[in-house]
């Protein structure tokens, strides 16, 4: 039977450590698990059974399997020593049989986004962020709808938009919108994707390396790879959306406690074909995955042992092509997830209120 692995790691260290080793995560601090974490070994989490292509009736297995690093000590380790650990956690993939290996959240970001790790191991490699684009735009038209917002009349914003997943929502984007703003850091890098978009671009493209512009946007999508928050309260327009790709989030837990008139969703939760047993709670519904999962049980489901979305070139045409092999199978984007929980429609209606109440007290 073909198979795949999965790799996690804790992202919010006492939450994830604990779901795994309650006793840990209730006794270790932060920083301690920090800092354990450097001599930890990869962590074998569990068999995923019952996944069922929906078109050929074939079915795969999977296993997921932890690097331990935390995203923090992923930034402050020396590269090579964060390669090595996650090229180790790949070795426990091949052992396991594992036909193709995905990487998950910050595996994905380190250094060249999956190219030595793939180099390093005889099993291929994807980091699933074609489909994590698929999804996340998936996701922002699907909720722009809801919230009344049409997107060829919206300014859009792309928080991270240099970065590999970034540059490829921002060219989907900046085709539908009226205006489109590409925040990120580095203002030459910007200004060099504005010109490459142009050519293609139905939008009026802006750059900015400040977050202020968000005021603009009805809708953003953000995806950077920063370890602590980026958007606040105070960046955002009543009404306005807020698609977060980023683990560990780019938006502040302060923009759900004190914006009701704001409707941030996660990256679009996935619908996985047949009666999937993950056997480990990673926080989602049962029967749903994250998109950069989705990509990694489709290609298993397809057969493609290849290395296929590895680097930062991201091109339209695998977006498109990854996206065509899921529905193929099965694969459906499912409803909305904000902060863990699930965003219902009272929820919408609430939010849709309070920003009209909003616009007319400003």
């Amino acid at each position: 039977m073909d198979s795949f692995a999965f790799i996690i790691h804790p992202i919010d260290p006492k939450r994830d450590v604990s779901r795994k080793f309650p006793f840990l995560g209730r006794t270790l601090s932060e920083k301690q698990i920090d800092f354990f974490s450097t001599f930890f070994p990869p962590v074998y989490i569990s068999e995923i059974e019952g996944i069922t292509s929906q078109i050929t009736g074939k079915e795969v297995r999977g296993w997921f399997i932890a690097c331990p690093y935390t995203p923090r000590r992923m930034m402050q380790l020396p590269e090579r020593m964060v390669y090595r650990k996650i090229v180790q956690t790949g070795r426990m993939a091949e052992k396991l049989g594992a036909s193709i290996l995905g990487l998950g959240a910050f595996t994905s970001v380190v250094g060249d986004a999956g190219v030595t790790i793939a180099n390093a191991l005889d099993i291929p490699v994807t980091t699933g962020d074609s489909y994590t684009v698929a999804i996340a735009v998936q996701a922002i038209r699907d909720a722009a709808k809801l919230m009344d917002i049409n997107m060829a009349d919206a300014t859009v914003a792309v928080v991270g938009a240099t970065g590999a997943i970034g540059r490829v929502c921002a060219e989907l984007m900046a085709g539908e919108a009226a205006r489109t703003w590409l925040i990120a850091r580095d203002e030459k890098k910007l200004e060099a994707l504005r010109d490459r978009l142009e050519v293609r671009a139905r939008s009026e493209l802006c750059v900015s390396t400040k977050m202020d512009v968000l005021k603009e946007a009805q809708l953003i999508l953000t995806v950077t790879s920063s370890i602590h928050d980026v958007i606040q309260p105070e960046h955002l327009l009543p009404g306005s959306v807020v698609c977060d790709v980023a683990r560990p989030r780019d938006v502040s837990a302060m923009v759900a406690a004190v914006r009701d008139d704001i409707l941030v969703i996660d990256g679009g939760m996935v619908d996985v074909p047949g009666p999937v047993n993950f056997n480990f709670d990673f926080g989602f519904p049962e029967g749903k995955a994250y998109a950069c999962m989705a990509e990694t049980i489709a290609l298993a489901l397809e057969g493609r042992f290849e290395d296929y979305t590895v680097g930062r070139d991201i091109t339209l045409e695998r977006v498109r092509e990854v996206t065509a092999i899921a529905e193929r199978h099965g694969f459906r984007m499912s409803g909305f997830r904000s902060f863990e929980r699930e965003v219902t429609e009272e929820q919408i209606e609430a939010v849709r209120r309070n920003a009209r109440l909003g616009r007319r007290r400003a």
